[in-house]
């Protein structure tokens, strides 16, 4: 509604960037831990990735009707309408998004056994959490995953428009499907094999479909087409793999913020990736080095997945909320027990 006002860049950053963009990271972070913690470890994949398959399938209705609208109204009227629509429609379904009750256990909750010691990764709090070796691997390889499609989703409206001319919305729509599908696959996958073998499989078909795009010319449609699905579906594996991951990992007590920290690499990825492919088209006028380093680095987060696993052990606290967490603990016993020893007397 802000940029629907304006034409000025200053309002187009501040609303279209910064505004929109925390939009997104609230919207798709927010929604994201409640719905798993209503069901059991054995569905968390599936459940997340269906769940963020919404986001994924924006692109389907959104493209072909902000084309129809901005053609209608014009741009700051459709800015406008866009606006006021978000507006209403999440803040009402927002109502229905909560948390299960305190003491709330989903059916078939209880570990299997021999997993009773993973319980204790329940207890990371955040400054745990950064403490492991564990986050800084997955937030890597959630840079790499989505950074380097990025590239790709960025530029590849421009690509089909050369080869398929207004046809172009089509290769957004199914990139949009590939991308929503990708998350619910990937995520009930992952459930059956485990996320490690699952982000090993993601992060090299997407090497192999990326290194094919130095082999597809502006003219071959249907290739690109093709081409543009896969790297849309792996792209989609990338939002429900690693919040999965992360509820296993580190547990539900904290998932909303732990998640929000490894979700971070999403939005910086797709800052440097992009930049990055833009200095070297400048550079060399072709976008096939960026493709090759896209490579490179997926194949590299692929060996990385295999090295990845829950940490062992829960290290010490040693954030500022975690020095004063006992103190505040001990504080409140002792005005309890005072309480209570007043009453008494």
């Amino acid at each position: 509604m802000m940029i629907s006002q304006s034409n000025s860049l200053f309002f187009w950053i501040l609303g279209f960037g910064v505004l929109t963009g925390l939009g997104l990271g609230f919207g798709y972070a927010s929604a994201t831990p409640p719905a798993i913690k209503w069901f059991p470890p054995s569905k968390t994949g599936m459940i997340a990735g269906t769940v963020v398959a919404g986001f994924g399938l924006a692109s389907v209705y959104i493209a072909p009707l902000s084309i129809f609208l901005i053609a209608k109204v014009g741009l700051s009227l459709a800015m406008f309408i866009f606006g006021v629509a978000f507006l209403g429609v999440v803040c009402f379904l927002a109502k229905f998004l909560v948390n299960p009750p305190e003491g709330y256990s989903p059916e078939g909750a209880k570990p299997a056994p021999g997993k009773a010691v993973a319980a204790k990764a329940f207890d990371f709090s955040p400054g745990q959490m950064l403490q492991t070796g564990s986050f800084y691997k997955l937030w890597f390889m959630y840079f790499v995953g989505a950074g380097a499609a990025l590239i790709i989703i960025g530029g590849v409206a421009g690509m089909a428009k050369k080869s398929m001319g207004d046809l172009a919305w089509i290769v957004v729509a199914l990139m949009a499907v590939g991308n929503a599908g990708g998350r619910i696959v990937a995520g009930a996958v992952s459930d059956k094999i485990g996320r490690t073998w699952t982000l090993l499989i993601m992060m090299s078909f997407q090497a192999v479909v990326i290194f094919s795009l130095l082999f597809i010319g502006e003219t071959q449609a249907l290739l690109l087409v093709v081409a543009a699905t896969l790297i849309g579906f792996n792209y989609g594996t990338n939002l429900s793999l690693f919040p999965s991951a992360t509820k296993d990992y580190f547990g539900l007590k904290n998932f909303g913020i732990n998640y929000g920290l490894v979700f971070s690499a999403w939005g910086i990825g797709g800052f440097v990736f992009p930049r990055i492919s833009q200095m070297i088209v400048a550079q060399t006028g072709s976008p096939e080095a960026a493709y090759i380093m896209c490579v490179i680095l997926l194949m590299a987060s692929s060996l990385m997945a295999l090295m990845t696993n829950a940490p062992e052990s829960i290290p010490e606290d040693v954030s500022l909320l975690g020095r004063i967490r006992p103190k505040l603990e001990m504080a409140r016993k002792q005005t309890v027990d005072v309480y209570v020893g007043t009453r008494i007397k």
